[in-house]
């Protein structure tokens, strides 16, 4: 399942220096615009407890975590809905994403240029809002141009139902607000998907911030907040300098360290991953054997039969039951075994909606 989390914002706000830190491809990071030119790919192992704690119990052969993809995408400007700058390119990569991360500096540091002179992550989210907004509302235009007659005079209630779509599209972007706040009726979500707006993908704001601040914040963070409270999105904090450092170190332990003198958890970029992961709606089940513990990675809300297919589409289509587990049963009890005998082990059909964490083994015939 290639999902692709997308990661944007103006030039030098640390947008390749957070890729650097979560991806082994190392992007070009130099202190002037335009630095990334070409989107940076990296396949990023998801960190997930639960695997590491099943893989004591099972001791499997091998251990195989679930993965999101990261694009580190050149910086915008603006114009770049006119084709400004790398305008276009900035733009094509961008939709090929599934989610968005929007990296905002939010620290000082005279010896680090900003395009425009001063730091300021509300006007510099507004810069890259505005440049999305006229794209998809030059997309919503192109396409009411082409349903609108026939929804008017016509007798096609799929051209009435799109044209009512763009309309309602039009009108948010054209009060300067992005796609998402939109309310979609589910019967409309197949439609909407279609139109592919860049301000409908889901988005995760990234304030990166200077080490001093990475617990707290400081005012820029709480712009920031303000200015995203109506917006369907989520927010979070990582201080990008710092997480090179702590990339830098080899052992845990110091790694470990060095977040405890920070009065961190876990590192910034775990929250990261973890959150993107989230973004995209995904959910994780686990298959636990001898020969190996995996990872599976599957839409929130999914159904036995299509979390199957994720493993192999012989799977989905031959599907007859799954045996299922909790995984706090697993850990409780220690083994499969003991879950059978404990009666912790159900069967499910294919009405049966997967929960993440599940531990489940497929049944089926081709």
């Amino acid at each position: 399942m290639a999902l692709k989390c997308g990661i944007v914002g103006l030039p030098n706000v640390g947008k390749s220096t957070l890729f650097n830190c979560l991806s082994s491809a190392k992007a070009q990071s130099a202190n002037f615009p335009f630095c990334t030119i070409e989107p940076n790919l990296g396949v990023i192992t998801v960190p997930d407890e639960r695997l590491t704690k099943l893989e004591e119990l099972v001791k499997p052969q091998r251990v195989v975590p679930t993965t999101v993809e990261i694009v580190d995408i050149a910086g915008l400007v603006r114009g770049a809905s006119k084709g400004e700058g790398l305008g276009n390119k900035f733009l094509g990569n961008i939709r090929e994403t599934d989610a968005i991360i929007h990296v905002l500096r939010c620290f000082e540091n005279e010896n680090i240029t900003h395009v425009d002179e001063t730091i300021d992550p509300v006007r510099d989210k507004e810069t890259i809002d505005i440049e999305l907004q006229l794209k998809d509302l030059e997309t919503v235009e192109s396409r009411i141009a082409k349903v609108e007659k026939q929804a008017r005079t016509g007798n096609d209630p799929e051209a009435k139902r799109m044209f009512r779509i763009l309309s309602k599209y039009k009108e948010v972007l054209m009060e300067g607000k992005s796609a998402r706040t939109v309310e979609v009726d589910p019967s409309d979500a197949a439609a909407v998907k279609s139109l592919e707006l860049l301000t409908n993908k889901p988005i995760l704001y990234v304030c990166n911030v200077d080490e001093p601040a990475v617990v707290k914040g400081n005012a820029h963070v709480e712009a920031v907040k303000e200015a995203i409270k109506d917006e369907n999105s989520e927010m979070l904090m990582i201080a990008a300098a710092t997480e090179a450092d702590i990339a830098e170190l080899d052992d845990f332990e110091e790694r470990q360290m060095f977040l405890d003198d920070l009065g961190l958890k876990e590192a910034g970029v775990s929250k990261l991953i973890k959150s993107a992961y989230k973004l995209l709606q995904l959910e994780t089940y686990f298959t636990a054997g001898v020969k190996e513990v995996r990872a599976w990675t599957y839409h929130k809300g999914s159904k036995a039969p299509q979390a199957a297919g994720v493993i192999h589409s012989d799977f989905e289509k031959g599907f007859i039951r799954a045996e299922v587990i909790k995984y706090n049963d697993f850990v409780t009890l220690g083994s499969e075994l003991a879950c059978k005998e404990a009666g912790k082990m159900s069967i499910e059909g294919k009405e049966y909606v997967v929960n993440d964490g599940d531990i489940m083994h497929f049944r089926f015939n081709v």
